[in-house]
C-alpha cells in the first residue's frame, strides 16, 4: 500500500490547521464554556504525557520486556492513583506560588538561583532525545507510507534525505503554532482543548488498530487465544523478561516520569487547574492509561501474524498496511503525528519557561521605558523557535542509528535525576541547596558518560584513567547506569545536607513547602501605607505602565481597591504580586525585584503569628482536614462562633496594633463591618474608635469605666476592659534560662452602657422632679396667707388714702403681689400635674382652648403684639382635662409671642392619623441654640432675662402632656433654610368620638359645655 507524499504532506497540513482550528475557536470563545472547562477537557489534556513513545515504542518495549512493558502504565498510573499523597501538596504549593516550572518549584524550595540554571542545563539535556524521538518518529512513518510499497524504513548513514527535509517542514510549522498559541502570558484555552483533542484522538486511533488486530487478523478474541495456543513461544515472550532485574528497573523509571517530565508539570500544574480536583484525577487519569494499554499486546501479536516487515516499534501502522486497510491507515497515521505533536508543542512550551527564567531573564536588562510585556513576548518565541531547532539538529546528528525506546529511555534516566531533590521538597526539610547540586551533579555526570555521549559517539566502553581497565557503557548496560546515577544522587544528596547547615532564607523555604504546614504563620511588616505606593515603587525596575497595569491586574484578582491601606490586605497585595511576576518573568527575577523595592521588614518577621492568613487557609482547606486535624478545625470554629456571637463587642489586636479579630457585636456597635477592618491598623479607624481604642490600649489602666463618646451627635457611654495575650515563642530562644515571653496581642471588650447610664439619669431627674413638687407644694402653701393678707391690706390702702404717691406704691404693691401669686400658683399647678385621674377626663376641642390662649394673652397690651394664627381643625378632640390644656396653650404661645418680634407670626396647626392628633407650634424668632434643647424641659431652667420667666412653663406641659399619655418634642430651627423659628411637636391619643362628622362633633361640645 503506497501514498503519494504530496497526499501525505496535505494530510499532515490538514491535521495541523485542524489543531490550529480548535485553538482558535476556542481562544475566540466559539466553543461552549462548559466543554473546555469540563473535568474531562482537562484531564485528557494531560495525555500529552502518552507521545509517539507510547504510540509507537511501546511496543518494542513490550517486544523485549514482555509484560514488564506495563510499569510504564503501572508506575504512572500509581502515581496518580495516589495523587492527594505524592502529587497534591506540589500542585498546590506551585498553584499557591504561581511556580510555571519544575526549575521554579527548586528554586522556591532551596532559595538558590543556582539550582534553577543547573535543572534547566540537565532539563534540557535530558529532553532533547525525547525531542528528537518524536521528529524521529514522524519522519519514519512518512518514509513508511510513501517510500516504496513495502513497509520500511531508511538506513542509517543515509545523510539528508527528502524525508528529513519534510521533518524540518513540520518542525516549522509547529513552532509557528507554539508561538501562536502559547509564548503568551494569558493561561492557554485554545492549547489546553487541542491538546485535550489529540489525546482523544490518539487513543481512539490506538484503539481501533488494537481492535482490527484482534477482529481483522485473529477472528475475535477465541481465535486470538487458539493462535496463542499454536504458539506459546509468543506467551513465554511475555512472562520471562520480568525475571530480569531490568524490568524492576524500567518501574522505578516511570514512575518518577508524571512528576520529573518537564511537559507533564507544565500541562498539570501551570495550564491545568484539574489536580486541585485530586479525586477525579485519582481514578480519571489511570482509566486514560487503562485504554492506552489494551491494544499493545494485540497490536504486537497481530504484527507477529502477519510478519510485518518493520520493527516492532512501527507496528501500530505496519498492521493496518498489510491489512490493507487505506482507512485504517491514515488515522494510525494521524494518531502517531497526534502523539507526537503535543507533546513537542508541551516540550517546547516549557523548556522556553524554563531558559527563559533562569538564563536569559537573570542576564538580560530589558528596556523598561518600552513595552516589557511586548519584548517578554518576542523573548520567548525566539527561545521556542531555537528549541525546535535544537531537536531538529539533535535528531539529524542521531541520524536513526537509535531505536524510540532507547530515546525514551535515555530521557527517563536524566528526568529520573531529579526525584530527590523533589521528593524533598515536602518530604524532608533538611535537604539543603548545596546537597541537591552536588547530587543532580554526580547523578547527570553519570548518565551523561554512562548513556549520552555513547548515544551521540557509539562508543561502547570508556577507558578508566587508572589501571589497564575499561568501563562500558551505552544502552546495553541501561539498568545499571540508572541504579547507580541515582543512587549516587541520592547518596550524595543525603549525605551533603546532613553534612551541611541551610541558611536562615532556605529553612524559611523549607517550612512553607512541609506537607504538614498549610501556609508559614509569620507576620511581617511592609514599608507600604497604601496600594498606590507599589506603582510607584514598581516604577524603577518595571517602568511606570508595566508597574501600573501589574498592580491594577492584583487588585483586580484580590478584589481589593487602590486606595487599601489595610496592612494584611497590603501582604496579600504583594504576595499577589510576587506570584504574578514569578509567572511572567521567573521565580528567581521576581524575587530580586520583591526583595529590593517591596522587603518585608523584619522587627516581626519570626515571632508573630499572621492569624488572618492562618484562618484564609483553613477556611479553603476545611474539606481536606480528615482525624485529628478536622475534630482540631471544629473545636477552633466552635470557639470563633463563641466569639463571633459573643454578645459583648470584642476585638482583638497584634502587637503592632493590627486588628486581627472584630466580632458582630463590635461591628454592631461601631457600624464597622468586620471585612473592612480586618487586617487594618488602629490608626486607620474612624473616629471616635481611632482615639478610643487607641488610647486604651496603649494606656496602663485595664478597666476604663463610663468613657462618653459622641455618636450621631447624641452621647454614648462605654466601658472598656483589655487582656494581654502572652506570645507562643518557640525554639532555642524559649530555650534559654532568664527568657520570658512576649506579650504581643491584646483583647479588648468593649461595653455599651448608655442605657444604664440614661436610665439612672432618669430616675435621677424623677427624683429631683418629685423633690421639686415637695418643694412647690411647701413653698406654695407657706407663701400663699402672707401674699393674700397683703394684698387685701394694699386694697383697703387704696380706698383709705388719696394721696397720689400712696396710690402709686399701693399699685406697685399689688403688681408684685400678684406676680408672686403667680409663681405659687405655678408651683401648685406643677405639684399637682401628674395627680389628675383619667376617668374624669372629658372630649377636649384643642382648637377653643388654642382659642381661649390667644383670647387671654391678647389683654397683655405691654408684651409684643404678634399675630396668632390658630389652624388646628374643628375636629381635633382628645380626651383630657380642659382648664389644663389651655394651660398647655397660654404656656406655649406666651413663649412663641415672647421669642417673636414685633408683629411676627405664630402658627398653630393640627395633622391628624386614626390613633393620634399631632399639633406645632411654630414662632418665627431667632430658635432655640442645640446646647439648650435638652435643657428646657428642665424645671427652673430659662433663658429669658433674670424677673422675666421661673422655667416652669414647659417643663410644666410636659407634665401635662406625659399625664395625658402624648409626647412632647421640640425642633429647632423650625426653617433650616433660614436657620430661624422654634417647633414645639406634640402629640396626643384622639378621642373616640372625634371621628364623627362635624356636626355631630359640635353637639357632643356644646352638650359639654352645659353639663360644666
Amino acid at each position: 500500500m503506497t501514498f503519494e507524499l504530496t497526499h501525505v504532506a496535505l494530510l499532515c497540513l490538514a491535521y495541523l490547521l485542524l489543531i490550529f482550528g480548535i485553538a482558535t475557536i476556542t481562544e475566540r470563545g466559539w466553543l461552549p464554556r462548559w466543554i473546555t472547562e469540563h473535568p474531562v477537557t482537562y484531564i485528557l489534556s494531560l495525555g500529552i504525557f502518552a507521545s509517539a513513545w507510547a504510540f509507537y515504542g511501546v511496543i518494542d518495549l513490550a517486544f523485549q520486556f514482555g509484560y514488564g512493558a506495563l510499569a510504564y502504565y503501572l508506575g504512572t498510573g500509581a502515581l496518580f492513583l495516589f495523587a492527594p499523597v505524592a502529587l497534591e501538596p506540589i500542585t498546590e504549593l506551585a498553584r499557591r506560588h504561581q511556580v510555571h516550572s519544575l526549575a521554579d518549584l527548586l528554586v522556591f524550595r532551596y532559595h538558590s538561583h543556582g539550582i534553577g540554571a543547573l535543572t534547566t542545563l540537565c532539563m534540557l539535556l535530558g529532553i532533547l532525545p525525547l525531542m528528537a524521538l518524536q521528529i524521529q518518529a514522524i519522519a519514519d512513518t512518512m518514509h513508511i507510507l510513501t517510500v516504496s510499497r513495502d513497509p520500511a524504513i531508511p538506513a542509517v548513514g543515509t545523510g539528508l534525505t527528502f524525508k528529513d527535509l519534510m521533518a524540518l517542514t513540520y518542525c516549522g510549522i509547529l513552532a509557528l503554532f507554539t508561538i501562536l498559541f502559547g509564548s503568551n502570558r494569558e493561561r492557554h484555552r485554545g492549547l489546553i482543548t487541542a491538546m485535550a483533542f489529540e489525546s482523544l484522538l490518539k487513543v481512539f486511533a490506538l484503539c481501533a488498530v488494537g481492535l482490527a488486530a484482534v477482529y481483522g487478523v485473529f477472528d475475535g478474541f477465541s481465535g486470538l487465544e487458539q493462535w496463542l495456543e499454536r504458539n506459546p513461544e509468543n506467551l513465554a515472550l511475555l512472562h520471562s523478561p520480568i525475571r530480569d532485574g531490568a524490568s524492576h528497573t524500567l518501574l522505578l523509571v516511570f514512575v518518577a516520569t508524571a512528576v520529573t517530565m518537564p511537559h507533564i508539570f507544565h500541562m498539570g500544574v501551570a495550564e491545568n487547574p484539574i489536580l486541585r480536583n485530586t479525586r477525579t484525577v485519582t481514578w480519571a487519569f489511570p482509566l486514560f492509561l487503562l485504554f492506552l494499554a489494551l491494544p499493545i499486546f494485540p497490536i504486537l501479536w497481530a504484527g507477529f501474524e502477519l510478519s510485518v516487515p518493520l520493527p516492532a516499534q512501527y507496528f501500530t501502522l505496519g498492521v493496518p498496511i498489510l491489512a490493507e486497510s487505506h482507512s485504517l491507515t491514515i488515522l494510525a497515521f494521524i494518531g502517531g503525528l497526534s502523539a507526537s505533536t503535543g507533546a513537542m508543542v508541551v516540550i517546547t512550551l516549557a523548556l522556553s519557561t524554563m531558559v527563559m527564567n533562569h538564563w536569559l531573564l537573570p542576564f538580560l536588562r530589558l528596556r523598561r521605558r518600552q513595552d516589557i510585556y511586548s519584548q517578554l513576548l518576542w523573548l520567548r518565541r525566539l527561545v521556542i523557535a531555537a528549541l525546535f531547532l535544537g531537536g531538529y539538529l539533535f535528531y539529524w546528528m542521531l541520524d536513526n542509528r537509535q531505536s524510540l525506546f532507547h530515546l525514551a529511555l535515555v530521557a527517563f534516566i536524566e528526568t529520573l535525576q531529579f526525584l530527590p531533590g523533589i521528593f524533598a521538597i515536602v518530604f524532608w526539610m533538611r535537604g539543603n541547596r548545596r546537597g541537591v547540586i552536588a547530587g543532580l551533579s554526580a547523578g547527570t555526570l553519570v548518565w551523561g558518560i554512562g548513556l549520552l555521549i555513547p548515544m551521540l559517539t557509539g562508543l561502547e566502553e570508556i577507558a578508566v584513567p587508572f589501571g589497564d581497565g575499561s568501563l562500558s557503557v551505552g544502552m546495553s548496560h541501561w539498568s545499571e547506569i540508572t541504579l547507580i546515577s541515582l543512587g549516587l544522587n541520592t547518596l550524595i544528596f543525603i549525605g551533603v545536607s546532613l553534612l551541611t547547615r541551610q541558611s536562615e532564607d532556605e529553612t524559611y523555604s523549607a517550612e512553607l513547602c512541609a506537607a504538614d504546614e498549610l501556609s508559614h504563620p509569620v507576620r511581617q511588616a511592609l514599608d507600604v501605607h497604601s496600594a498606590a505606593e507599589f506603582k510607584t515603587r514598581l516604577a524603577k525596575p518595571l517602568g511606570k505602565v508595566t508597574a501600573s497595569r501589574e498592580v491594577d491586574i492584583a487588585l483586580r484578582q484580590l478584589g481589593l481597591a487602590i486606595t487599601e491601606r489595610r496592612p494584611y490586605a497590603l501582604r496579600r497585595l504583594r504576595d499577589q504580586l510576587e506570584a504574578n511576576l514569578s509567572g511572567l518573568m521567573g521565580i528567581h527575577v521576581a524575587g530580586e525585584i520583591m526583595d529590593n523595592h517591596l522587603p518585608y521588614k523584619l522587627a516581626e518577621a519570626r515571632d508573630t503569628v499572621d492569624i488572618n492568613l492562618i484562618e484564609n487557609r483553613l477556611s479553603q482547606y476545611r474539606s481536606h482536614l480528615t482525624g485529628m486535624a478536622a475534630e482540631l478545625n471544629n473545636l477552633r470554629l466552635y470557639h470563633r462562633k463563641t466569639l463571633q456571637e459573643l454578645p459583648m463587642a470584642v476585638c482583638s489586636l497584634g502587637r503592632d496594633k493590627e486588628i486581627l479579630m472584630w466580632n458582630r457585636a463590635m461591628s454592631r456597635l461601631t457600624h464597622i463591618s468586620a471585612e473592612d477592618v480586618l487586617g487594618s491598623h488602629l490608626d486607620d479607624l474612624a473616629q471616635p474608635w481611632c482615639d478610643l481604642l487607641l488610647n486604651f490600649s496603649e494606656g496602663e489602666d485595664e478597666h476604663l469605666y463610663r468613657h462618653e463618646i459622641a455618636l450621631g451627635g447624641r452621647p454614648h457611654w462605654i466601658s472598656l476592659h483589655k487582656a494581654a495575650i502572652e506570645g507562643p515563642v518557640t525554639g532555642r530562644r524559649a530555650q534559654q534560662p532568664g527568657f520570658a515571653k512576649e506579650e504581643y496581642d491584646q483583647v479588648i471588650l468593649l461595653e455599651d452602657v448608655t442605657e444604664t447610664q440614661l436610665l439612672e439619669q432618669e430616675l435621677i431627674h424623677s427624683e429631683r422632679l418629685a423633690s421639686v413638687g415637695r418643694l412647690a407644694a411647701g413653698v406654695a402653701h407657706e407663701i400663699g396667707n402672707p401674699i393674700t393678707g397683703i394684698a387685701c391690706l394694699c386694697q383697703n390702702l387704696r380706698y383709705e388714702s388719696d394721696n397720689p404717691e400712696i396710690l402709686e406704691t399701693a399699685e406697685q404693691i399689688l403688681s408684685q403681689t400678684d406676680r408672686v401669686s403667680r409663681i405659687v400658683q405655678s408651683l401648685v399647678s406643677y405639684s399637682h400635674s401628674g395627680q389628675n385621674k383619667k376617668s374624669a377626663f372629658e372630649a377636649v376641642v384643642l382648637r377653643e382652648c388654642a382659642q381661649e390662649a390667644i383670647a387671654l394673652l391678647s389683654l397683655q397690651k405691654d408684651k409684643n403684639q404678634v399675630v396668632f394664627d390658630n389652624r388646628i381643625a374643628d375636629n381635633a378632640i382628645i380626651a383630657g382635662d380642659l382648664q389644663q390644656m389651655i394651660q398647655v396653650f397660654i404656656n406655649l404661645l406666651s413663649n412663641a409671642r415672647d421669642a417673636s418680634e414685633e408683629e411676627g407670626r405664630v402658627m398653630l396647626e393640627s395633622q391628624e392619623d386614626e390613633d393620634n392628633i399631632t399639633i406645632t407650634v411654630t414662632d418665627e424668632g431667632e430658635g432655640i441654640a442645640p446646647e439648650h434643647i435638652d435643657q428646657i424641659l428642665e424645671p427652673f431652667f430659662t433663658t429669658k432675662d433674670p424677673g422675666e420667666g421661673t422655667g416652669l412653663g414647659l417643663a410644666m406641659v410636659y407634665s401635662i402632656v406625659d399625664d395625658h399619655g402624648g409626647s412632647l418634642d421640640v425642633i429647632s430651627p423650625a426653617n433650616p433654610s433660614t436657620q430661624r423659628g422654634a417647633q414645639i411637636v406634640i402629640k396626643l391619643p384622639r378621642h373616640l368620638n372625634s371621628m364623627l362628622p362635624d356636626n355631630l362633633v359640635r353637639t357632643h361640645t356644646d352638650a359639654t359645655d352645659k353639663a360644666d
